[in-house]
């Protein structure tokens, strides 16, 4: 079942503004040709996660990281980054982030240092002083230190990608936005630019990647929002996407007695499904605490099993199309 309105899963605990580096209000994009790209999405992105932002190519996706940048703006909405409201505290906002839009532009015939450091004297806001360390320290970071010297045209695709990062991070940042990193990469290529993200995750910082690949998004995101003809169908944690569909299916000869605990627990739908079996949502309550309760309710417990949707199966279901779960 397509769903046709935002279904943001509720969070366990509500999430501060000073906790988010990304917030939208009612978000909008609407072109002069009348299509509406990006349609009232209230995005939020918690500090330190890796949030994958996911839908199918044309959903829009980089539309929506183009306002959040300051790159166009909304029809409607608002959007605060890092705590600045855009575009009006671009200034303010975007020297502490990096960004990988569309991939990476470089001359093919520099070096990657030699790129990196025309890129540095570009920006108004780097000091001249230190590039060199800083240069360096990029590479470093995303591995290409002893390939440094080399062209850019003899990069491999994940070099490439790996150096449009380190020019992401050639000054200190709190946000890293990258669309579609691992697009056209081979699977080395991916592998590289995946262990990358979880290093720049593991010291801190906050990673927002776009992507249309389930598989790269489930091994390597916290969070993730749901995007699919410009609208956010739902967005929350990892966890609580794979929770929203979890059913468990108890077997007891108690039946009605465990309809009746399942409905005191709050499960949503709870039905008989056979002779001695009952099922209900499952949500994010664990298992074991409803095995407790029909336990002490005096239920006789068989058996007891949660089962969760495959994230594929969660997809189609809230989009309504086919999502690329491997390359």
């Amino acid at each position: 079942m397509t769903a046709l309105a935002a279904d943001v899963l509720p969070a366990t605990e509500p999430i501060a503004d000073a906790d988010l580096v990304i917030a939208t209000d009612r978000l909008t994009k609407r072109f002069r040709s009348g299509q509406v790209a990006v349609d009232g999405i209230d995005l939020r992105v918690p500090r330190g996660a890796v949030f994958g932002f996911l839908g199918p190519n044309g959903s829009g996706k980089t539309t929506t990281i183009r306002m959040l940048l300051g790159l166009i703006r909304p029809t409607d909405g608002t959007v605060t980054l890092l705590g600045h409201p855009m575009p009006r505290g671009i200034a303010e906002a975007l020297p502490a982030v990096g960004a990988l839009v569309e991939g990476p532009a470089f001359h093919p015939y520099l070096s990657g240092r030699a790129n990196l450091e025309r890129l540095d004297a570009m920006d108004e806001t780097a000091p001249p002083a230190n590039r060199p360390e800083r240069i360096d320290a990029a590479l470093a970071r995303v591995g290409l230190t002893a390939a440094a010297g080399k062209r850019f045209r003899q990069y491999s695709l994940g070099m490439k990608q790996r150096l449009g990062i380190a020019a992401a991070l050639l000054q200190p940042r709190e946000l890293l936005v990258l669309d579609e990193p691992t697009n056209g990469l081979d699977p080395q290529g991916t592998r590289e630019v995946r262990h990358l993200i979880r290093d720049l995750s593991d010291d801190g910082m906050t990673v927002f990647v776009s992507s249309h690949l389930l598989a790269e998004v489930e091994q390597v995101c916290t969070h993730v929002g749901i995007m699919s003809r410009g609208r956010l169908v739902q967005q929350g944690t990892i966890a609580e996407l794979r929770g929203a569909g979890s059913v468990v299916v108890v077997t007891t000869p108690d039946v009605e007695q465990a309809l009746i605990v399942l409905r005191e627990l709050g499960l949503q739908r709870p039905e008989r499904t056979g002779p001695q079996t009952v099922s209900a949502e499952l949500g994010d309550l664990p298992s074991e605490d409803v095995t407790s309760a029909l336990v002490l309710a005096g239920v006789a417990v068989r058996g007891l099993a949660a089962s969760q949707p495959a994230l594929e199966d969660r997809f189609v279901e809230l989009t309504g199309e086919g999502f690329d779960v491997a390359r």
